[in-house]
């Protein structure tokens, strides 16, 4: 990291969430002054006690809904923020399927209040959370960032439109200056134990699905289709570590300092692991081997996915560094030093 960088007060929507408190240390150890706003819905706020002990600081938990204009109000009227890093909404594709309009009004309505409480209080720069997932089915791989989007569920498509909401804010005066960051899929946890994915319910994603029937909370993993045109048949993904995830966010802080408009970037590895690959690379890491099972393949899912992220270096200086061992070491240091996940609060 550059000693030169500008310091800087950075609100992070969402901060108490998985990737938002892996970046929240991120942004700390960076020298930036932080406030983190959260509606703990699916954050929590022991993840903020506890990258407060990660950071020896006392991390200030603003707890309210993006949606709130008047709560937005009164915290920029406080901190008076040069940045904002963006991380709230709604996470679940299927969820989105069942529940559209949450997902609507959450995901959109929210950076919509979002970016007008930032206009009206002088705040010009934004790094979005987007997603991978407003690519749709692939025409060609790995995806780059000029791939058509065509995102298959409402969850993708409000991922597009806060970009395209973005676009046209930046566009609107010459000072403001956006960054979306086109995630693949973010895994692993903190190499401390401290802090790392939590879900509420059953996992939507493998990894800590894999972890919770590594540890014994669950019997077996089932394998949603062996029969892909893949390496070995099952799915295969672009598996990215949080910690790196949250670098990127860092340096994208850095960058918007020098920039103006709205730019994309895709956020991965540019590698593809397969289900029986991270499978295999989980047992290494916790010791003992994961039943799993195979079963039909479920609709819509993609054979392959993984990024071009070229752009990121150019742009960012950023790659991903750590490796798949790592992600599996790390989310196996992490569910097992926390098998129930974050218990009561402790912020």
């Amino acid at each position: 990291m550059r000693d030169d960088r500008q310091k800087m007060k950075i609100l992070i929507t969402g901060g108490a969430g998985y990737i938002g408190s892996h970046t929240l240390v991120e942004v700390i150890r960076a020298g930036h002054q932080v406030v983190v706003v959260d509606s703990l819905i699916n954050g929590h706020a022991e993840a903020i006690g506890r990258v407060g002990r990660l950071t020896n600081t006392d991390v200030q938990l603003a707890v309210g809904d993006i949606r709130d204009k008047l709560f937005l109000e009164s915290i920029f009227t406080e901190f008076a923020p040069d940045a904002v890093i963006h991380f709230a909404g709604l996470k679940a594709v299927g969820e989105s399927v069942e529940n559209p309009m949450a997902y609507y009004d959450v995901n959109v309505s929210g950076s919509r209040v979002l970016l007008e409480v930032m206009q009206s209080h002088g705040c010009h720069r934004i790094v979005f959370s987007s997603s991978a997932t407003v690519y749709g089915e692939p025409q060609y791989l790995p995806y780059d960032e000029n791939h058509p989007v065509a995102p298959i569920n409402p969850y993708g498509r409000t991922k597009l439109m806060v970009e395209q909401m973005l676009g046209d804010w930046s566009a609107a005066h010459p000072e403001r200056s956006a960054i979306s960051l086109r995630y693949f899929n973010p895994v692993g946890a903190h190499p401390s134990g401290l802090i790392g994915e939590n879900p509420l319910g059953q996992p939507n994603n493998l990894m800590p699905f894999i972890a919770q029937v590594a540890i014994g909370m669950r019997s077996e993993l089932q394998v949603f289709g062996d029969d892909y045109d893949t390496r070995d048949g099952t799915g295969e993904r672009d598996y990215l570590h949080v910690v790196d995830l949250a670098k990127a966010h860092v340096l994208s802080l850095e960058t918007l300092v020098s920039q103006t408009g709205h730019e994309i970037i895709n956020i991965g590895t540019g590698r593809g692991v397969t289900v029986k690959e991270i499978v295999e690379a989980f047992e290494t890491a916790c010791g003992h081997s994961i039943k799993t099972r195979i079963v039909a393949r479920r609709v819509g899912d993609l054979a392959s996915s993984y990024a071009n992220s070229e752009r990121a270096q150019v742009r960012l200086g950023w790659a991903a560094n750590l490796s798949l061992a790592d992600m599996c070491r790390d989310t196996w240091t992490w569910q097992s030093q926390n098998p129930g996940g974050y218990k009561a609060s402790e912020y």
